[in-house]
């Protein structure tokens, strides 16, 4: 079995409502795996269909080659879940959080070594309501490899956090791709999904609107790299005249789109012939959280469209 998840054709239903419309993808096993929407796209539905906590309406699902639902018993024993905004015991130290999860589970997972994995072993005696942000959601993760998943449920593990945390964090979803575990990953940092994932779905309105590696989307949505050099109008119309790509000027800034990265060169030559004044020049492509933003926006948009009477 290469896939750690297979979805073909999931619906969720409630009511007339589809949260979940007729979706389809596979997650490859030992990849980061990063599901992405906006608020009540039918991301969180999804994620309950796959651990098992709620029955789907119509299509087929397997997760780790078992049916989350009918297999949940077995299913839960080989994947490890941290929900958003993870909450504990206040009382309860580190160490005795992972005896307790042990006890849960019939594993003799080792409370060091587990908490040494996520950077966290400084604090395994520590109380459960003196640690920060950070450390609480690194004590999540520790507690959801308690039983040595195969797959990591990851739901926006780093909402919230200071910079230096949410780094800490993604270093522990790169050690847990090292180890071969399969991660799946729901976050609202598009950034975050663009440094770790190995593929990525969007979903909205129930539908998934773009699949595939982060650098695919940027490609196939994305809008043309582009040069922007800082100079005035008439090295604009110089440029234009001479280089014969699109060409715009906002307050002082020159903006070329690339058709290629050579492009790049044959642009600064010209600035170069020109003899006119410059400042300075930079490269730009767009981000997925600009692909990302367009495309939710322009499905919002048609079906804005579709319910506005003529």
């Amino acid at each position: 079995m290469s896939a750690a998840i297979e979805v073909q054709g999931l619906v969720k239903r409630y009511g007339e409502l589809a949260a979940v419309d007729g979706i389809d993808f596979t997650v490859s096993k030992g990849s980061v795996f990063s599901f992405l929407g906006p608020n009540g796209a039918g991301k969180t539905t999804t994620v309950e269909i796959l651990e098992g906590l709620r029955r789907r309406s119509a299509g087929q699902v397997r997760v780790l080659d078992l049916d989350p639902w009918t297999d949940g018993a077995a299913l839960h024993r080989r994947i490890g879940v941290i929900p958003q905004d993870f909450r504990f015991f206040e009382k309860i130290t580190a160490k005795e959080a992972i005896e307790y999860y042990r006890a849960l589970f019939g594993t003799h997972a080792d409370p060091g070594e587990l908490l040494a994995n996520v950077e966290l072993l400084d604090k395994i005696h520590a109380r459960f309501d003196t640690l920060s942000g950070g450390q609480k959601q690194k004590l999540g993760l520790a507690l959801a490899l308690t039983n040595d998943p195969e797959i990591c449920f990851l739901d926006e593990p780093t909402t919230g956090l200071d910079p230096h945390a949410r780094r800490a964090i993604w270093a522990v979803i790169r050690n847990l791709k090292r180890e071969g575990r399969t991660v799946f990953l729901t976050t609202h940092y598009l950034e975050e999904a663009e440094l770790l994932a190995d593929h990525v779905a969007i979903i909205h309105h129930g539908k998934i609107i773009a699949s595939g590696s982060p650098a695919e989307i940027i490609r196939e949505y994305g809008r043309p790299e582009r040069i922007t050099v800082v100079g005035p109008p008439d090295l604009a119309q110089y440029l234009e005249s001479h280089v014969g790509l699109p060409t715009t000027t906002d307050n002082g800034r020159i903006s070329i789109e690339l058709a290629d990265k050579r492009d790049a060169l044959r642009i600064l030559s010209a600035i170069d012939a020109s003899g006119l004044p410059w400042e300075s020049f930079e490269t730009s492509q767009e981000t997925l959280e600009d692909v990302f933003v367009r495309l939710v926006g322009q499905m919002d948009e048609g079906a804005l469209k579709q319910e506005t009477p003529t």
